[in-house]
């Protein structure tokens, strides 16, 4: 599994060390934001095909690398239970999912040792191995995580919180991605005053908080296959406020399906997760798009505000749809790719409003040098 891991990142490392860019540093950066967000979207892909299983155990498929040599297991255990788990295809998706995890995990390993060797050498502050570290430490619990989801039986509350360590990766990167810009372009100079970036910076805040609380109830909510729970909007079985059943719905430890005591979950807390996510949404959707309506009048944050409202119309366009075309598999991916997309662009904006604020007030206290977090020692 290592040699397999090591491969397939030769070819992103590739891409680094042969691209135009000057700093081959920051491409690594740049190009681990980029596969950490893909592997984000495919993990969805994974989960939403019911291919988390497709091979039973961790790190390996039947004890194997790969299903190719596990073949003779797989077919076997598709012939005994044929509706089950476990396919070829679903193998392969599990099995790919596990590879580009891997190689994110080499991509990091290879940023960490680089930072540190780069830092005793040169004392620079783009090298200062403190974040890289600990995205190290971050990767390795996630994949703890992962294999959790397949030796608990994809027991909801560690696929969510897979989910949300996931969505954690990519911001750790993004931000540490928007440090290595800065610390590499010249100062943008900012007409807002201190106390108006400051604003922006608290709105942008907030609208990441409560983004989190929501990728977690949309986890719970696809963890639990509580989507179609509600198969009308804005109400839900025909009533502004269903039938719910909160205590079964959001008991967290619990297996798949089952309550707490190893009933079946009832209906009605299927209801009470779906409506939850549902009408949080609402409130997400509200503080980031004013959050990006507040960003959206200062160049250096413009671009980022306008995605960010783009990325929310669409958001509301696929959890709609989700609805009303019966949970069809590309959208619900786009969905999940959607929730990755504001976690990326919220960090973005929470980076660049810090930054942008840092600026506005050292030029209005009259410093003559960067922020301390830009100084090249």
């Amino acid at each position: 599994m290592a040699i397999t891991a090591l491969m397939i990142a030769l070819l992103p490392a590739t891409i680094v060390w042969t691209s135009s860019d000057a700093n081959k540093y920051r491409k690594l950066v740049w190009v681990s934001v980029f596969l950490t967000f893909d592997l984000i979207v495919f993990g969805a892909f994974t989960r939403l095909t019911d291919s988390g299983l497709g091979c039973p155990d961790w790190p390996g498929c039947y004890g194997a690398a790969n299903p190719f040599l596990a073949h003779e297991k797989i077919v076997a255990a598709e012939a005994l239970m044929p509706t089950g788990p476990v396919t070829v295809f679903k193998a392969w998706i599990e099995m790919i999912h596990r590879y580009l995890a891997m190689t994110i995990g080499v991509l990091i390993v290879a940023m960490m040792a680089q930072s540190w060797y780069q830092w005793r050498k040169t004392k620079r502050a783009e090298y200062a191995p403190w974040l890289p570290t600990a995205l190290f430490f971050f990767v390795c619990l996630q994949g703890a995580f992962g294999a959790w989801t397949v030796t608990l039986k994809l027991q909801p509350v560690i696929v969510t919180i897979h989910l949300l360590l996931g969505m954690g990766l990519l911001s750790m990167l993004v931000w540490y991605g928007g440090r290595q810009n800065h610390l590499n372009a010249p100062r943008t100079l900012v007409s807002a005053s201190p106390p108006a970036m400051r604003n922006i910076r608290i709105l942008a805040g907030v609208a990441a908080a409560l983004l989190l609380v929501q990728l977690a109830l949309g986890g719970w909510t696809s963890t639990n296959y509580a989507t179609l729970a509600c198969t009308d909007f804005p109400l839900c079985g025909g009533k502004l406020v269903p039938e719910m059943d909160f205590e079964h719905g959001f008991t967290l430890w619990r297996e798949l399906g089952k309550t707490a005591a190893g009933h079946y979950l009832p209906f009605s807390a299927l209801t009470a997760i779906h409506w939850v996510h549902r009408n949080f949404g609402i409130i997400v959707a509200l503080v980031a798009g004013y959050a990006a309506w507040r960003a959206w009048g200062h160049d250096v944050l413009h671009k980022t505000a306008r995605n960010i409202a783009l990325v929310l119309g669409a958001q509301i366009v696929t959890g709609v749809a989700t609805i009303y075309l019966s949970f069809p598999l590309t959208i619900a991916v786009l969905h999940n790719a959607g929730a990755a997309a504001l976690v990326l662009l919220l960090t973005m904006l929470n980076y660049k409003a810090k930054y942008q604020y840092d600026i506005a007030k050292k030029a209005a206290s009259g410093a003559t040098h960067p922020p301390s977090s830009t100084v090249r020692h």
